[in-house]
């Protein structure tokens, strides 16, 4: 009989190298690659605060653009009349200008470099030429690992929104939602709204290079809120302490609160700087008229909010 031990001693020893390889590289995977669209509105400084906190982290790329929604075409007839449309025109440039500025003016002061050839990470660059148009956003964030915008709120615009939107719907990647105020930190102390749906597992994943970097993750269940079937959030934190990231589950009672003002009351307690949330686990039309834990969220969260469909 042949002896095979020899054999079997190198087959399981390289098992044991690969096993060893690809968790060495899963705890380096990080979010390389951060996609910022610039708006004039008063919550890009929070926004930009928390784009150089996370990418100071990760050792990101920083891509900045205009965020342009275009001239509705009533009011571009009202502008044909020659002057009006050049004086139109002329005020958009300097706004595009303005945008650019601020944008590289806020990575320098925050010590992040311009990107160049060979240059180290974290680093910034402009899109020269973005075409107008929400949609944009969903289009080009799909080369991008995380896309951040300012969250909205009650008083948002519409184009805002849909902006958003078309990020969360159309570019396949997670969206970080930067409240009004900026935290100190990003990403330190993590909850996770576990809710037993795809939405909330797909974001979990997207996210996985966040919660290796956390120092305390907590999986938070709503008692009486918004779930669907699924798993339960003790099978979710054994999930991750499998990927080696020490997590606890804790559980609140919903009460006299909508889910999303639940989640965010349990988050505040617990002193987080990162919320992972499923977007619209029920659909955009029943959240317009019923309300869902997604659009409070939106609207009212005062900490990061990293969001997957």
């Amino acid at each position: 009989m042949v002896d095979d031990k020899p054999e079997r001693l190198a087959t399981w020893n390289n098992a044991a190298h690969l096993t060893s390889m690809f968790t060495e590289n899963a705890g380096r995977l990080k979010m390389k690659t951060l996609l910022v669209p610039l708006q004039n509105i008063p919550m890009m400084t929070s926004t930009l605060n928390v784009v150089v906190g996370l990418a100071r982290r990760t050792g990101a790329y920083i891509e900045g653009f205009p965020l342009r929604f275009g001239i509705p075409p009533y009011v571009a007839s009202e502008l044909a009349t020659g002057i009006l449309l050049d004086s139109f025109e002329a005020k958009s440039e300097a706004e595009l200008n303005d945008m650019r500025n601020f944008f590289e003016a806020f990575m320098l002061k925050h010590d992040i470099p311009r990107a160049t050839a060979g240059s180290g990470r974290p680093c910034f660059g402009w899109l020269e030429n973005a075409p107008e148009g929400d949609d944009f956003v969903g289009n080009y964030g799909r080369a991008f690992d995380l896309i951040v915008m300012a969250r909205s709120d009650v008083d948002a615009p519409g184009l805002h929104r849909r902006a958003i939107e078309s990020a969360l719907f159309e570019s396949g990647r997670p969206v970080l939602l930067a409240p009004l105020n900026a935290p100190p930190s990003v990403a330190t102390n993590i909850m996770i709204h576990w809710n037993g749906s795809t939405e909330q597992a797909r974001a979990n994943a997207f996210a996985m290079p966040l919660l290796r970097l956390a120092k305390r993750v907590s999986v938070l269940t709503v008692i009486g809120g918004q779930e669907v079937p699924g798993p339960s959030a003790d099978r979710i934190v054994e999930q991750l302490r499998y990927n080696d990231i020490a997590a606890e589950a804790i559980r609140v009672e919903l009460g006299n609160r909508d889910t999303g003002e639940a989640v965010l009351d349990a988050a505040r307690t617990k002193g987080c700087d990162l919320l992972i949330k499923g977007a619209f686990t029920r659909t955009r039309l029943r959240q317009m008229i019923f309300g869902g834990a997604t659009s409070y969220i939106m609207e009212h969260a005062d900490l990061p909010v990293l969001m997957a469909h």
